[in-house]
């Protein structure tokens, strides 16, 4: 029968994958959101559960703003006016005022001539790398950057490519001198915030190599970085690594609009030619749907939130948050990897224990993700917390009562 032999092949491969225990596994089903209350951030039921609530430590939303009111309202509003989605992709008829409205508030907000949106922050990576990239063009790549960042890259096929060790700037440099007379464009592309650590590039010093060999390359030493975990979590204001290390603006920075901000898709900002250019020439921008009305709508009413009063109130919050449970880690002997940024990791180092405190913070109502071998490489196995703004002091120590009470 059709697909009876390639099911096969196909099954034994998702079978080695549970082997080596690097299959996703069953997705967790949320059937209900239960808003924070009082002194106590929001709850979440899964199916299988009954009215068990979850308190939710895995989550990206780090402002919780997907479910504020004034984001809802937003999005409702913008559905009512415009329709539940697009109906075509932009250079047909798919773009609305209120998507260029939304890059027009972010090309202000990260002062920049001009932004684009795509459907998601992946999208945004793949469709901004692989056209920047030529046969002529070196590409420095840090060692841990995303998968959307590897994906590119192999998608481009440049001239020369290089990764370099993990936030490691003498092998940076050393790249950009090798590549000297050999390549016309050299692309330095990185990570703000290495999602799974929680530590973030020294955006600082990158311009400053990169301007410092930009000399030696007849198109430039051009930067990339893509911060989608750090814009709306990092910064005094939120604006992300690149403030936090006080770095001139990047020459090309890509966020999201799906973790911070609270809803969907991903934007890359820089100069006006560029932007045109890559409305001309990115395939996941050309020929696929933007972000429905409704969620740039959304967007919007995020940011301007961000960009006040209360999105400071809420980011002062969020470090506040961070540190109580940094520091509630220290207290029980637990080790991390200190930081401003709200990914805060448990280091276990130990596959088997990695995957037992999971399992005994899941069974007590705490969502966390545990990273183990050959995840990770072995002695590197840890739980990634994220701390979000609508958690409240008490739903920290309710997580640090959790991990102190686990048996071995």
């Amino acid at each position: 029968m059709p697909l009876d032999r390639i099911t096969t092949v196909l099954r034994d491969h998702v079978a080695n994958l549970e082997e080596m225990g690097t299959a996703k596994g069953a997705e967790k089903i949320v059937t209900r959101v239960i808003p924070p209350r009082g002194d106590r951030g929001p709850r979440f039921n899964l199916q299988g559960e009954g009215e068990k609530e979850f308190l939710r430590m895995n989550s990206n939303s780090y402002l919780g703003l997907s479910l504020r009111p004034e984001v809802l309202k937003a999005e409702e509003e913008g559905t009512a006016k415009y329709g539940a989605g697009p109906g075509a992709v932009r250079f047909i008829s798919g773009t609305y005022d209120i998507h260029v409205e939304l890059e027009q508030a972010l090309a202000t907000f990260h002062g920049r001539e001009e932004a684009m949106i795509f459907s998601s922050a992946y999208a945004t990576i793949m469709g901004t790398i692989s056209p920047l990239i030529s046969n002529e063009t070196a590409i420095i790549s840090d060692a841990l950057n995303h998968n959307c960042i590897i994906n590119a890259i192999r998608l481009s096929r440049p001239q020369e490519k290089v990764v370099y060790p993990h936030l490691d700037m003498g092998a940076l440099e050393k790249s950009l001198v090798d590549y000297k007379g050999k390549a016309k464009r050299a692309v330095v592309i990185t990570d703000g915030i290495f999602s799974m650590r929680g530590d973030h590039a020294p955006m600082d010093e990158i311009m400053a190599l990169a301007r410092k060999h930009d000399e030696d390359y007849p198109e430039n030493v051009v930067v990339v970085m893509d911060d989608s975990h750090g814009v709306g979590a990092f910064g005094e204001t939120g604006r992300g690594t690149e403030e936090y290390t006080s770095s001139p603006p990047i020459d090309i920075l890509v966020g999201t609009l799906g973790k911070a901000f609270g809803v969907n898709g991903g934007y890359v900002t820089s100069n006006a030619t560029l932007t045109r250019f890559l409305r001309e020439s990115a395939p996941f921008y050309i020929y696929s749907n933007p972000i429905t009305p409704g969620e740039a709508k959304a967007a919007l009413a995020s940011l301007r939130l961000l960009d006040s009063a209360e999105g400071r109130s809420l980011l002062v919050h969020l470090r506040a948050m961070t540190r109580r449970f940094e520091e509630g880690l220290g207290k029980l002997g637990l080790e991390t990897i200190p930081g401003a940024h709200p990914v805060v990791p448990l280091m276990v180092r130990d596959t088997a224990r990695t995957r037992a405190l999971v399992k005994h913070l899941y069974t007590n109502g705490v969502l966390a993700t545990g990273l183990a071998y050959p995840v990770v490489p072995k002695g590197d196995e840890e739980i990634r917390f994220q701390i979000n703004a609508d958690h409240a002091e008490g739903d920290v120590d309710r997580v640090l009562e959790v991990l102190g009470s686990f048996e071995e």
